[in-house]
């Protein structure tokens, strides 16, 4: 269950930050000096591997007190340890990444190590329950706790049609349109996997709290920085993207990047070619 007011009182909420309604472009040297923030989001494209040199970066450069990774869930983070993070090997094995879809383990092991002397919590959601959201809903699916995070009041339609057609691009226009907007109640679904995780860590250890995660989950307008609004009054949060292709100055981050693309061996839409 989600408890609000005890929340607030152990996160400690920062003074507000004083930030542009615009996202504005920075570069890695100023990840160094980041406003101070209760939650940093840190988005990614996960095969980048300058991506996750740059929250490596922040990490260290913001003192983080605890560490919510996308890519594990409770139990993964809870098998994380001060003598694991000394072996990349070790760790990988333990996680049981090989397995687990996310790209090279090699690319996320310095963001690990960053966050050494950080609590590690894992925001992701079971795969069979997501599907599940896709068929009954996030707000069903997720229980006790969903209208807090606004999982019980549906989108406007403009949102909606939106995120479809962002579910559409990101699987590279091979899914049947009848599926789309169960896509978009998984994708609910995670950002509120994010966000419980989240709120946990303020309420463990205070902030700020930093996470690790993709581009879609750091959006200000619809991802997870809204849903900890919703449930966080006061929270203060610092949200920044990283992409390989200007994403415009209005996109839905506090900061972004644009870095060099990633070497890929093979175009990441070919998965669906045959589909």
């Amino acid at each position: 269950m989600i408890r609000l007011q005890p929340m607030i009182a152990a996160a400690g909420v920062l003074a507000a930050v004083c930030m542009s309604a615009a996202a504005a472009q920075i570069d890695a040297a100023d990840l160094y000096d980041l406003p101070a923030a209760d939650v940093v989001i840190l988005g990614e494209i996960h095969d980048n591997p300058t991506h996750h040199a740059h929250q490596a970066i922040v990490l260290g450069a913001i003192g983080a007190r605890a560490v919510v990774f996308e890519m594990l869930d409770e139990a993964q983070a809870a098998k994380v340890t001060p003598q694991l993070l000394r072996s990349q090997e070790a760790l990988a094995a333990v996680l049981g990444w090989a397995g687990s879809g996310w790209p090279d383990f090699a690319m996320y092991y310095p963001v690990f190590v960053a966050g050494a002397d950080a609590r590690v919590l894992g925001g992701a959601v079971d795969i069979d329950r997501v599907r599940l959201a896709m068929t009954k809903g996030a707000a069903a699916v997720f229980g006790e706790g969903a209208a807090a995070l606004g999982l019980d009041t549906a989108l406007d339609p403009p949102e909606q049609l939106a995120r479809e057609s962002g579910q559409f691009e990101a699987h590279c226009g091979a899914l049947p349109e009848a599926m789309l907007p169960g896509m978009v109640e998984a994708q609910r679904l995670r950002d509120a996997g994010l966000a419980r995780a989240v709120l946990a860590a303020l309420a463990s250890v205070g902030p700020p709290v930093a996470v690790i995660t993709g581009n879609g989950h750091a959006r200000t307008d619809w991802g997870l920085p809204r849903m900890l609004r919703a449930a966080l009054p006061g929270v203060t949060i610092l949200s920044v993207g990283q992409f390989e292709v200007d994403p415009g100055a209005d996109a839905p981050y506090d900061y972004w990047l644009v870095t060099d693309a990633a070497v890929r061996d093979e175009d990441p839409c070919a998965a669906f070619a045959d589909r």
